[in-house]
C-alpha cells in the first residue's frame, strides 16, 4: 500500500526487524536472481516492502479508531488486512534477500481520522496498488525475468483488490458494521482476505483452506 496517508515523522527499520510485523528470516543470494541484474525490480521490491510495512501499521491504527467509534466489524476488517500486509512485506523481503540486498522500511506515523475517512483513504490506497503500482512492478519484473518477484507482486496485487472490495462494502453498509466482531480468513501464503471460504484451496496460491488464519 502507498504511504500517501502518513505523517512525515519517520522511524527507519532495516532487515526483518519490524515492530508488529510477522517478518521471518530470509536468505540472501540463493536464487537464480542473485546473478541477474535487476535494478528496476529490486527498487520496486524495496518500495513495495516499505509500503506494505506501513500499511500494516496504518491499518492497526485504523482498527483501533474503528473500535473507539463502535464500528467493530470495520475494525476486524482492518486487522485482517493488516495481517495480510505483513504477509506481503514478508514475501517481498524474501525476494529482496535473494537479490543480495537488505529490505528496508521507514515506518511513518499513521494519520488517523474518522472511520469513514480512514475507509476512503484505504480504498484509494488499495485501488492504486491494484490498478497502477503492482501492474507496473509486474511488467518490470517480467521484462527482467524475475520469477520470484512476479510471484510476490502478483500475490499482493490480488489481495489488495480484495481489500478494496471489503473496504468499499464496509463503507456502503456502515450502519451494519457495529455489534459483534467479524471473523475473517487470511491466506498465510498470499494474504488473500475473505469473510468465508469456498472450495478447498486458495484460488490465488492454492494453499489449503485449513491453513488460513482466522482474524477478528
Amino acid at each position: 500500500m502507498s504511504n500517501r496517508f502518513s505523517d512525515p515523522k519517520t522511524l527507519t527499520l532495516t532487515g526483518a526487524v519490524l515492530v508488529g510485523l510477522a517478518i521471518v528470516g530470509w536468505t540472501a543470494g540463493v536464487s537464480q536472481a542473485a546473478t541477474t541484474p535487476a535494478a528496476g525490480t529490486l527498487a520496486n521490491l524495496q518500495e513495495a516492502f516499505n509500503g506494505e510495512s506501513n500499511a500494516h501499521a496504518r491499518y492497526l491504527a485504523f482498527a483501533e479508531k474503528a473500535d473507539q467509534e463502535g464500528y467493530t466489524k470495520v475494525a476486524s476488517i482492518f486487522r485482517a488486512a493488516a495481517r495480510a500486509e505483513s504477509i506481503h512485506a514478508n514475501n517481498h523481503a524474501r525476494v529482496i534477500g535473494t537479490l543480495g540486498a537488505e529490505p528496508t522500511a521507514t515506518i511513518e506515523t499513521p494519520v488517523v481520522k474518522s472511520t469513514v475517512e480512514n475507509l476512503r483513504a484505504a480504498i484509494d490506497g488499495e485501488s492504486y496498488e491494484r490498478d497502477t503500482m503492482y501492474p507496473e512492478f509486474l511488467a518490470t519484473a517480467k521484462k527482467e525475468r524475475q520469477k520470484d518477484a512476479l510471484r510476490s507482486f502478483n500475490f499482493a496485487k490480488e489481495a489488495e483488490g480484495g481489500h478494496a472490495q471489503l473496504y468499499t462494502q464496509a463503507l456502503a453498509n456502515l450502519d451494519t458494521m457495529t455489534g459483534d466482531a467479524l471473523e475473517l480468513k487470511v491466506c498465510p501464503e498470499c494474504g488473500r482476505t475473505v469473510t468465508s471460504l469456498d472450495g478447498e484451496k486458495c484460488p490465488v496460491c492454492f494453499t489449503p483452506n485449513e491453513k488460513f488464519i482466522s482474524v477478528s
